[in-house]
């Protein structure tokens, strides 16, 4: 069943978590949180186990981002996707509005929280200027 599990969180962890498989990428951590993540739930069933490890991980942030930059800066969505680096760039923004995302503690019922919806859509902002700053110097 661990099997299962790993292969299940990882799969989650890939498409919804992209920022988080990154970092535990690049720290070389990957199998280790994988481990870890689903032996604190082997004493469950595998549909409680499943659904505890989906739980603690929360809700995506990456996901989060990908909807309100499709909706609010289609163009930028657009151009990204086109030039094949929304992925990278959804990253780079999860990164950016870290501060953000901790300081108003998001979780799932604050997806509709218009507070967070601007905060964040003002992060994505400056973000974007700083990046077309960076190309036009």
């Amino acid at each position: 069943m661990q099997q299962q599990l790993i292969k299940k969180l990882n799969d989650h962890i890939r498409d919804n978590h992209p920022d988080l498989l990154l970092k535990l990428l690049e720290e070389n951590r990957l199998e280790e949180y994988l481990q870890e993540n689903t032996s604190a739930v082997r004493h469950l069933s595998f549909d409680d186990a499943s659904d505890a490890m989906l739980i603690a991980l929360g809700p995506s942030r990456y996901n989060y981002l990908h909807a309100i930059l499709e909706q609010e800066f289609p163009e930028t969505f657009s151009k990204f996707y086109q030039k094949e680096v929304l992925t990278t760039e959804l990253i780079n923004m999860v990164n950016v509005c870290e501060p953000v995302f901790e300081e108003m503690k998001f979780k799932e019922e604050d997806e509709n929280n218009q507070y967070l919806r601007y905060a964040i859509m003002g992060a994505i902002h400056e973000y974007l200027n700083s990046e077309l700053a960076e190309i036009n110097d």
